[in-house]
């Protein structure tokens, strides 16, 4: 949610970026909410002005009944009870101006950083750097589905009968190649100065609402029946929830924290052979890191957070590339946005692993996080990066350490973590 200053001083460019994410049919929201913020503060100054004149006429009322001028104090008392009805009058019709104006900032998009790539789909994504030469072995590597069932690694049969479409059982040393990932993803971050968190996996609807936009929330959460709760998409949304309301310390800035959680997603509709196996599923673990910050400094943390999972997937020898969002594919509260890509010798082509996000001061203009400077309170920046979200990490592990026999190499990094075992075969 942007700051309703910049409609009232620089309408033009809250129209112009608009425009560049390709929805020209929130241009007439602009001038509503300017339209209703005039009328706002018209009708405020109104009620402060009669508040003021209640205030001293009432005053009045005692200094009359001390006189005996009875008759004069019940005339002011009239008046009194008259402007008191016309001020509760004015109080709703601010208060109704108020709800509409934050239902349209809701939806009026925040302003993309200018190095954002201007494009209508993903189609017009950028292309950054590649990270290790994307190499595909002399030898066929099968759908990954057949690899982890083939060393018995994978029940989706079974998870169909308890649950349902897209939910799966991993067994043997897959199921601990995969906690392996995130066990290291954990250590990883601890290592680079973040605190380890693990935080709660239901939220309230004011904190989805204060982290996402509608329709994510529409398309991505699953809601506790008969219960103000949501299950997380991402552990981003109870991380960033945890600040809520709070004025946090400027000399605590920046926060660093990395936090472990399942997350469930809805996640509808067919996909195709690719979404069929693990790439697309209701439920997974993941490692993520959220920062808070000043403004001055994200883009220096969107930099270095992007790089850690770029460092965290070449240490476990999988090939990546970084890909920049384009406007048009950029989410609503999203300043910039970046994805990492890991390579899949299998389909010859990079498919996404992770995503790194800034949202300017969105979030906490939404939930109210707020730190104390010199110059006076201002909202905190907010950050999020994937870490590693399994099991499509598995995947790009699988496919890019798959040998000729069937079996596949436990990178280096993760053998502590497997109990030294260096080779995953066929029992």
């Amino acid at each position: 949610m942007i700051d309703i200053k910049l409609i009232r001083e620089n309408e033009d460019l809250v129209k112009e970026n608009i425009k560049k994410k390709f929805q020209d049919e929130k241009l007439p929201l602009v001038d509503e909410v300017k339209e209703l913020d005039e009328k706002t503060r018209k009708v405020k100054a109104e009620g402060d002005e009669l508040r003021s004149k209640k205030k001293n006429i009432s005053s009045e009322i005692g200094k009359l009944m001390q006189q005996g001028k009875k008759d004069e104090a019940e005339k002011v008392k009239k008046e009194v009870g008259e402007l008191s009805k016309k001020i509760e009058e004015l109080e709703k019709e601010e208060d109704k101006y108020n709800k509409r104006i934050t239902e349209i900032m809701m939806v009026i998009p925040n302003i993309m950083d200018p190095s954002v790539p201007i494009g209508e789909d993903d189609s017009h994504n950028v292309e950054i750097e590649r990270f290790g030469d994307p190499y595909v072995p002399p030898y066929e590597i099968p759908y990954h589905a057949d690899i982890i069932e083939n060393l018995n690694g994978m029940d989706k049969e079974s998870a169909g009968r308890t649950s349902g479409e897209g939910f799966y059982y991993l067994l043997g040393d897959i199921a601990r190649l995969h906690e392996a990932m995130l066990a290291y993803a954990r250590d990883f971050m601890i290592d680079k100065g973040f605190t380890y968190a693990i935080p709660p996996f239901m939220i309230h609807g004011d904190v989805v609402k204060g982290v996402m936009s509608f329709p994510e929330m529409q398309e991505m959460m699953y809601k506790i029946e008969g219960e103000d709760l949501y299950l997380i998409g991402t552990s981003e949304h109870s991380m960033i929830g945890k600040f809520k309301g709070q004025i946090v310390k400027e000399e605590d800035l920046p926060i660093t924290m990395t936090s472990y959680s399942p997350c469930f997603r809805k996640e509808g509709g067919s996909h195709g052979l690719e979404e069929r196996g693990l790439y697309r599923v209701h439920q997974f673990e993941k490692q993520e890191m959220i920062v808070l910050c000043k403004k001055e400094e994200r883009m220096e943390w969107y930099n270095k957070m992007w790089k850690y999972t770029v460092e965290f997937f070449r240490s476990l020898d999988v090939p990546v590339r970084t890909l920049e969002c384009c406007s048009g594919d950029l989410a609503d509260l999203k300043v910039k946005s970046c994805d990492v890509e890991a390579w899949s010798p299998r389909q010859k082509k990079y498919f996404e692993v992770g995503s790194c996000s800034t949202l300017g001061d969105a979030q906490a203009r939404r939930l109210g996080i707020r730190t104390k400077g010199k110059d006076g309170t201002y909202y905190v920046d907010t950050l999020n990066n994937t870490v590693v979200a399994s099991p499509r990490g598995l995947i790009a592990v699988v496919e890019n350490n798959y040998q000729e026999d069937g079996s596949i190499k436990v990178p280096k990094a993760l053998q502590p973590y497997m109990g030294g075992m260096t080779v995953i075969k066929k029992k």
